[in-house]
């Protein structure tokens, strides 16, 4: 039975603006039904009022951080992980098409339960979704997504040049336009607004400008979120130009064709021109930065600090399968390690900070999707999305010595050794999506 009032007692750890990080050595973090109602130190709130007939969680030496936030992340294609060793187009027509086109309605009811679990099991408690071509698959995806209790933002792929579908050519904008609004009319806004839809035309190559020009309509219509990829790879920018010659640049074919909004999260964008940023930036649309999806498919290195001065939100994608798995702390050490590189070549590039990487993975990401007024960080009034990460699990010999740690020394134990088997639970509106297994403990 969920507890409607309680209290979490660890290390507090947020970061409300890029570059700047919140810590509460022993602070805690108090919980009313959905919603945050006092972050503090834990000597302090137990004394306090409120905290009278509070069940308290405490696990000893954990850090408490915000719920982590996927910007662009691939359902169908998380069997393929770590599969092939090639650039993005022949990537996708060898390897991920074959998956995609696998998942059927009767793979979704297995997978689709695990893959949210997993999310869950990384400490993610937000994520931007593609699903495959398919309305029944991901009908079932989003009956899953809403027994999880995540925060999910989901979308069927749409494309009508060069699809895996047995459709006829002729007819496969319209169908794919017809599912799509039908699942938007009965996802969008579901589980009291936890569900999300998302208009998902999968990029310029595989998309006419009428696909393109509907599903902006049909966001428009429904107030729905779009998503796509863009300036991924320099192959997939050649076609685009060759498909769209009186455009300007590849992102004029999406400000052409209405997608380019403050509902729209584009993934990548690691080749753009000064133009094509003034562009995005203009629209008010968001970025999805993959940068373990960039590294293992050799794709490029995003121009961060570009983004950032030009006023772009941010946030960070673990584009599975291309990125090998949906931890989003290797996601932000990849960021780090992106931006470092960038700086090897060219002193002048500002290196990325542990805590300003933490940043784009939950305020910044929150920033991305429109959600900073509601989750993002630890504040009394926010939807309570919070992961526990268990610190012993991170540090040598399962140490448990934490007084001399900083703010910042716990997040780069979570940065470089974070992951799954260091979640203790997880929890979405106040209610827990996950919750690791207790240890057997050994007989003496």
């Amino acid at each position: 039975m969920e507890q409607h009032l309680f209290g979490i007692r660890g290390f507090v750890i947020d970061a409300p603006e890029f570059g700047t990080l919140r810590g509460r050595p022993d602070g805690a973090v108090i919980i009313e039904k959905e919603r945050i109602v006092a972050v503090g130190n834990y000597q302090e709130l137990r004394r306090s009022p409120r905290a009278a007939g509070l069940t308290w969680i405490d696990h000893g030496n954990v850090a408490v951080f915000p719920g982590l936030i996927d910007c662009h992340t691939h359902l169908p294609q998380y069997p393929a992980v770590a599969r092939g060793q090639n650039e993005l187009l022949p990537w996708l027509r060898e390897n991920i098409f074959p998956v995609e086109r696998e998942f059927s309605s009767a793979k979704a009811r297995v997978e689709a339960p695990l893959f949210f679990r997993d999310l869950a099991r990384h400490g993610t408690t937000t994520a931007m979704v593609y699903s495959a071509i398919f309305e029944d698959s991901t009908d079932v995806a989003f009956e899953a997504a809403q027994e999880s209790g995540l925060r999910i933002i989901l979308g069927k792929m749409m494309m009508d040049l060069g699809s895996y579908g047995t459709l006829q050519p002729k007819k496969i904008l319209s169908v794919s336009v017809l599912e799509s609004e039908r699942l938007c009319r009965k996802w969008h806004g579901a589980a009291n607004g936890r569900l999300e839809y998302a208009f998902s035309p999968r990029f310029a190559v595989t998309c006419s400008e009428k696909l393109m020009r509907s599903a902006a309509d049909l966001a428009r219509q429904y107030g729905a979120y779009l998503q796509t990829h863009l300036a991924e790879n320099r192959e997939e920018i050649e076609k685009v130009h060759n498909l769209y010659m009186s455009a300007r640049d590849y992102t004029d074919v999406y400000d052409k064709a209405g997608l380019l909004t403050n509902k729209m999260v584009l993934g990548h964008a690691i080749h753009l021109s000064p133009r094509e940023i003034e562009a995005i930036a203009a629209a008010g649309s968001a970025i999805a930065h993959c940068p373990t999806s960039n590294m293992f498919l050799g794709s490029g290195l995003m121009k961060l600090d570009q983004l950032r001065r030009a006023g772009i939100p941010v946030g960070l994608g673990s584009d599975v399968a291309a990125g090998p798995e949906l931890n989003m702390w290797q996601v932000m050490r990849s960021a780090v390690d992106a931006q470092k590189a960038r700086s090897f070549h060219d002193p002048a590039v500002p290196q990325l900070r542990l805590a300003e990487a933490f940043y784009l993975a939950t305020a910044g990401g929150a920033r991305a999707l429109g959600k900073q007024a509601a989750i993002g960080t630890l504040d009394p009034g926010k939807e309570a999305d919070v992961t526990v990460v268990d610190l012993a699990a991170l540090r040598p010999y399962g140490s448990d010595r934490m007084a001399s740690l900083s703010k910042d020394n716990v997040l780069a134990l979570c940065v470089y050794r974070g992951g799954p088997h260091a979640t203790l639970e997880t929890f979405v509106r106040g209610q827990s999506v996950y919750r690791a297994p207790r240890k057997a403990q050994g007989n003496s």
